[in-house]
């Protein structure tokens, strides 16, 4: 049925300008996203919702089967409020009694991940050449879209990081990690 709705959302993206396909095609990804998370939900409801299975088991299928779907790709994304607020569980006892933190902070976990894997490559990196790259031209009229660098300057600023900080790889672990608690390797 996913797959239904995704190629039925794409034929669709054919008849609309260019400027309105890159916002339906942003739309289809992310609801392609949240069904694809929904569909592997049901397929472990036998385990989240047994009472007889301990809630830290739960805690950990949610993040090794569910969450993973949902943000799949989304070290590249420049997520808007709107966005996260589609993206979120907003049931926040499920959050609690599974023992897992919002997906916003697993998104900016991912972004600043990935940010510093880039950063810390040699100059001539393609990834760090995209990254520098200034477009030529002017912005369109009106609000500018979001772009993923601004997203990325609001995350370091709340993670008390800098671009200096990346190749200091404790520093980078410690702020940037805030989606899950203490893993084994961490405390290590």
């Amino acid at each position: 049925m996913d797959n239904e709705i995704c190629s039925l959302l794409a034929l669709s993206l054919y008849s609309l300008s260019l400027d309105t396909q890159l916002k339906f095609s942003e739309i289809m990804y992310f609801c392609c996203r949240i069904a694809a998370a929904w569909l592997k939900w049901r397929e472990v409801t036998g385990v989240t919702c047994d009472s007889r299975m301990p809630i830290k088991l739960k805690g950990l299928v949610y993040k090794s089967v569910i969450r993973p779907v949902l943000t799949y790709g989304s070290e590249t994304w420049a997520v808007t409020k709107k966005h996260v607020q589609t993206i979120q569980i907003r049931n926040e006892y499920v959050r609690g009694s599974l023992g897992v933190r919002d997906v916003a902070d697993k998104l900016q976990e991912n972004r600043l991940r990935w940010f510093g894997h880039v950063k810390r490559r040699p100059p001539d990196y393609i990834g760090n050449v995209a990254l520098s790259q200034n477009l030529p031209g002017q912005r369109r009229r009106g609000r500018p879209k979001l772009r993923w660098s601004s997203v990325i300057k609001k995350d370091l600023e709340s993670c008390d990081l800098t671009e200096d900080d990346v190749q200091d790889r404790a520093k980078w672990r410690k702020n940037s990690r805030k989606a899950d608690p203490v893993t084994r390797r961490d405390s290590c």
